[in-house]
């Protein structure tokens, strides 16, 4: 019973390989905007995360600026901890 079963099974096919597909970027001509986010607020009384989310960013004490592209990531990072930093656009 066992080789009827086995017999009766489709062989495998191989299936085509998925084409590399091209990642949609910013061109290089393109001039990217960058953040200049400086901490303007201290750091003590706020929330464990809030903390967190200034050292990611690179920011350790008042008056600290860290220049970072202006990505969807570090937005939503600069919102998190808005009361606390400053945020200019440069180009």
């Amino acid at each position: 019973m066992a080789n009827e079963t086995a017999k009766s099974r489709k062989p495998a096919v191989p299936t085509k390989a998925a084409t590399p597909v091209k990642a949609k970027g910013t061109a290089k001509s393109e001039v990217t905007t960058k953040l200049k986010v400086t901490q303007v607020r201290s750091r003590i009384g706020s929330r464990a995360s809030q903390r967190d989310t200034l050292t990611t960013l690179g920011l350790r004490r008042i008056n600290d600026t860290v220049v970072k592209q202006d990505r969807p990531e570090i937005r939503g990072m600069v919102a998190t901890v808005a009361h606390l930093v400053t945020v200019e656009e440069v180009k």
